[in-house]
């Protein structure tokens, strides 16, 4: 029987944690599914030769992508009570086919708005080349016993 993950509470978090690092092996075929699965139809995420034509290394991962992995990576850590309440990315370096993107993070923040404890997550994602992306996601948790 498996367990349903649990959601951390803010009374668990503390400003300075460290996110486990993640590790994500970039296939064509990922870059080509999530390219298309986010309605990215432009010929560098799907077609090497027109992607090589036009200067590029080899296929590369979408902007939309990224989001949605750095958005993940904090929200798996999080547990599904989690409520994303803003996220923010600065892409880098682009992440070609047959790279691997390295994710890290750490809680820079806390805050209360609105009634709700917040936590501010800075993402921070590498390849071979260097900086894919850095970002912050910001989550909302439920508070928890002190």
């Amino acid at each position: 029987m498996s367990t349903l993950p649990r959601t951390r509470t803010a009374a668990e978090v503390r400003v300075g944690t460290a996110l486990p690092e993640e590790r994500i092996e970039v296939t064509p075929t990922f870059v080509v599914s999530t390219a298309l699965a986010t309605r990215d139809f432009q010929d560098v995420h799907h077609d090497r030769d027109l992607a090589q034509a036009g200067g590029s290394q080899d296929i590369f991962v979408n902007i939309l992508t990224t989001t949605g992995l750095v958005q993940r990576y904090v929200t798996d850590w999080a547990g599904p009570e989690a409520l994303v309440r803003a996220v923010s990315v600065k892409l880098g370096v682009p992440c070609y086919a047959y790279e691997t993107l390295a994710l890290f993070g750490q809680v820079l923040s806390r805050s209360e708005v609105d009634g709700e404890v917040r936590f501010e997550v800075e993402v921070l994602g590498r390849n071979r080349l260097g900086e894919h992306a850095r970002g912050a996601v910001t989550i909302a948790l439920p508070e928890g016993e002190s």
